[in-house]
């Protein structure tokens, strides 16, 4: 991130307080702008070479290479990248970092962030397995952000309102294809026919683990919105404040329909945000995926 983009009003963060997280946060610029978010970006290795994730490749980018029969692949940051966007945040001023990433059922970059910061003198960094991914990642950071604005300390955030926040977001996702969590080996091959044959539409989410998981399964693409909504239902008697997402991959059009429907059946959330899938998830998932998260704050 562009220095110039971040945040130095300091009467609202006097702790001076950054947050970190990788490109499978799925946050879009807008979101980002004039907040102090950080991203590290995962690799994508294809066929003419490696590219950064959200930097010099996007969704878009996967999807047309996967019509043109290619398989991209991914692997995390490099260590070097790591320290560099620490170098960053230490250059902007600030003195204490939120790391935040996706789940470590999913990749080690948690891990590997962990590793990198505990040899920062100069930053105090706590890191965070989210347990989630994608617009589950983002409205969490988001939501910190506010928390930071809204007067909360550092030791806060680290004790209490992380976990909260990670305990309390509830992603889930459809998939519209299982041809490439076949191809990437997340699925057996006869799972993945037998459920192209049947035109069935999983829909996932994160366990305890934090590996992915099957939460529901509806027949046919049109009965996706309406399950993503019921599956959110299922939080419903938790009350308080609440905080609403959407995003897709592939489906911006079909998304701003599932928006609609979440606000009518939700309409006193705090915020709604909305997000497009990040190019390491659409390796695995493909295009035509719709989501739907819902946060509690309290």
């Amino acid at each position: 991130m562009s220095l110039s983009t971040v945040c130095d009003r300091w009467e609202e963060n006097p702790e001076k307080i950054a947050l970190l997280t990788d490109s499978c946060a799925d946050l879009r610029e807008d979101y980002r702008a004039g907040k102090p978010i950080f991203v590290v970006p995962l690799k994508i290795r294809c066929r003419d070479g490696e590219f950064a994730d959200g930097v010099d490749i996007r969704a878009a980018d996967v999807y047309a290479r996967q019509a043109a029969g290619e398989l991209p692949k991914t692997s995390l940051p490099d260590g070097g990248s790591v320290e560099a966007v620490l170098d960053e945040i230490a250059a902007a001023g600030y003195k204490k970092v939120i790391a935040l990433h996706l789940s470590g059922g999913l990749s080690g970059t948690c891990n590997l962030v962990r590793v990198v910061s505990q040899g920062r003198e100069d930053l105090e960094v706590a890191v965070f397995d989210s347990v989630s991914g994608s617009l589950g990642i983002g409205m969490m950071l988001l939501q910190l952000w506010e928390d930071i604005r809204g007067g909360m300390g550092f030791g806060q955030l680290r004790e209490e309102r992380v976990p909260h926040l990670i305990a309390h977001t509830h992603p889930f996702f459809s998939v519209d294809t299982l041809e490439y969590l076949q191809r990437g080996g997340r699925i057996g091959k006869i799972t993945a026919l037998a459920g192209t044959m049947l035109n069935i539409k999983p829909l996932v989410g994160f366990a305890a683990d934090g590996q992915l998981t099957s939460v529901a399964k509806v027949r046919g693409r049109r009965a996706v919105q309406g399950k993503l909504v019921e599956l959110l239902e299922g939080f419903a008697a938790h009350g308080g404040r609440y905080n609403l997402a959407v995003a897709n991959g592939g489906a911006p059009a079909e998304m701003e329909e599932l928006a609609g429907k979440v606000k009518a059946r939700f309409p006193h959330y705090e915020h709604f945000w909305t997000g497009e899938l990040d190019a390491t998830l659409s390796v695995y998932i493909g295009s035509g995926v719709l989501g739907a998260a819902i946060q509690f704050l309290d």
